[in-house]
């Protein structure tokens, strides 16, 4: 899972990213709310968790814009306001789950592992002949499973996440390798990777841009 943390308070950003990477769970973490826009435009992410009282926006202003620009990602609330009304106005403008500070950890880690399952994508895709267990990370072909590396399999889910569209190479490099300073041709490589084992004609090419899964 791959969760995007919004959250101004820098001990409690820090505490809950390291316990959530405990669990498995990676965390992109930003501080400055006001990155929010540039992060979500080369990320993908399985759930989001917003605080509302943040330096620069109102996190339900975040939630708002999210909302209108289709972003279906499951949305989380964190937030010290308890009142019926700030809740109300959460849900209404798109959250899906509102917990209140102070919490205990683990509540956090269930209702994210329950929010990650709301996702829009089934998970047992076919292409082709290939049925992919998205649930069980499994790909198999007549009943024989393939395997493929760690790292070739986040980029098909991203593109099974996204299959239809074009998915700049930016977004790829961001989502699968982060900070880390690789270029496009690591791609490529790992496209082909992914290529071998599809069918024919499967990821389509667009010079300059990225693939589309079709």
């Amino acid at each position: 899972m791959k969760i995007l943390l919004i959250e101004d308070d820098l001990i409690l950003g820090e505490s809950v990213k390291e316990y959530l990477e405990l669990n498995d769970i990676e965390v992109v973490w930003i501080y400055d709310d006001r990155q929010f826009k540039d992060v979500l435009k080369f990320n993908q992410f399985d759930v989001m968790v917003i605080d509302l009282m943040l330096r620069y926006n109102k996190g339900e202003d975040i939630i708002e814009w999210i909302r209108d620009n289709n972003i279906n990602t499951p949305i989380l609330v964190l937030t010290a306001k308890n009142s019926i009304e700030s809740k109300e106005e959460c849900f209404n403008k798109g959250a899906d789950d509102y917990l209140v500070k102070p919490f205990e950890p683990k509540e956090l880690l269930l209702r994210l592992k329950a929010l990650s399952k709301r996702k829009k994508i089934e998970q047992l895709i076919k292409i082709g002949d290939i049925l992919v267990d998205l649930d069980n990370k499994i790909i198999k072909k007549q009943n024989e499973e393939i395997k493929i590396s760690k790292t070739a399999w986040k980029i098909l889910y991203l593109l099974i996440s996204r299959r239809g569209e074009i998915v700049d190479t930016e977004t790829i490099l961001n989502y699968v390798w982060g900070d880390k300073a690789v270029g496009d041709e690591i791609v490529r490589a790992y496209i082909k990777e992914l290529r071998k084992i599809l069918p024919p004609d499967s990821i389509q090419t667009y010079k300059g841009r990225g693939y589309r899964l079709v």
